[in-house]
């Protein structure tokens, strides 16, 4: 009857003790959460991130409370979620300059990217287009190459900053697609921008986001985009892909938690941003902006994370591309 009774206590406290974690994936939120956005106010990622927010308050009756982390492109604010309790009420909204700094940073930070923290979800994806200015004389992308060879001077090539997307898909077509460019950094997207513009450096690489009004305008012309596959907004664009099997570039946004997370936590929170990106407003702002709402599983978005580090690592190493 003793070792009975030792046996049965024994199957009830071990369920007693997975309870309270059971209890807090079924349950959350049960207090305001709080969403880190590693970049400054105004931004895609912080437009995108209130936008769920609210969504995924008026759905919980929990406040998300957007804290803007900026600093070293993204880092801090991820390194703040890496630090923070793997509790489910700290996460990191990111974006693909993640993929970059993994490699970028990896002397420097006190974490890694790809061991400390935990995807959730992939949200949105946004395409880079090539972009000329008009006083350029070439239509395609052969024919851009084809100019930038014929003197030694080639051409010049707008990014916006060492180690941003821009600044990597510039390099891939330098190392891919064997362009003459000179790179020239500008401090970030929109003084990237307003040089092309101006006629200042001949080509760049932007987000459909940011340039599309800039085209609608005839201030800029696009050549190719930086994704997969074709986008609705340019149908006729060639993909860079096509031309060259590893270039592909795109800026994506995600949510990540500290690793630790519990998993069944992980598939609650999940479960919960999934039900937000499907709002009308939601797809609709993402839309509009020129992305593609995705809502990925924690498997995609750590698959599509994985391949991204290992695919600029190599042009990072091959550019001996550093950060000051």
């Amino acid at each position: 009857m003793t070792r009975t009774y030792c046996k049965f206590m024994k199957i009830v406290l071990a369920v007693a003790a997975c309870l309270p974690l059971l209890s807090a994936a079924q349950t959350w939120p049960v207090k305001p959460v709080r969403i880190i956005v590693p970049f400054a106010p105004g931004g895609t990622s912080d437009v995108q991130s209130r936008l769920i927010g609210k969504r995924v308050s008026e759905t919980t009756g929990q406040p998300f409370i957007i804290e803007n982390r900026a600093g070293a492109a993204g880092m801090i604010g991820a390194e703040a979620t890496v630090r923070s309790p793997a509790d489910g009420y700290t996460l990191l909204f990111m974006s693909a300059a993640l993929s970059v700094n993994t490699t970028l940073y990896a002397s420097r930070a006190k974490f890694d990217p790809l061991k400390d923290l935990a995807p959730i979800m992939l949200v949105s994806s946004a395409p880079m287009l090539l972009l000329v200015h008009p006083s350029v004389p070439v239509k395609s992308v052969r024919e851009l190459l084809a100019l930038s060879k014929r003197n030694a001077a080639g051409l010049n090539g707008g990014h916006n900053g060492a180690g941003t997307t821009s600044h990597i898909a510039l390099e891939m077509l330098r190392q891919q697609a064997g362009a003459n460019v000179t790179p020239i950094a500008y401090k970030g997207g929109g003084p990237t921008l307003a040089a092309i513009v101006a006629g200042e450096v001949d080509l760049t690489f932007a987000t459909l986001t940011t340039s599309r009004q800039q085209i609608s305008a005839g201030r800029l012309r696009p050549l190719a985009v930086t994704v997969a596959k074709p986008v609705a907004a340019y149908p006729d664009l060639p993909t860079m892909k096509s031309m060259y099997p590893e270039f592909e570039s795109d800026n994506w946004f995600g949510f990540l938690a500290p690793a630790r997370i519990p998993r069944d936590l992980l598939t609650r929170i999940h479960d919960v941003l999934a039900d937000a990106i499907k709002a009308p407003e939601v797809r609709g702002f993402i839309v509009k902006e020129g992305g593609e709402p995705i809502g990925s599983t924690p498997e995609q978005f750590a698959q599509h994370f994985r391949s991204e580090v290992a695919r600029y690592a190599k042009v990072i190493k091959a550019g001996n591309i550093r950060v000051d």
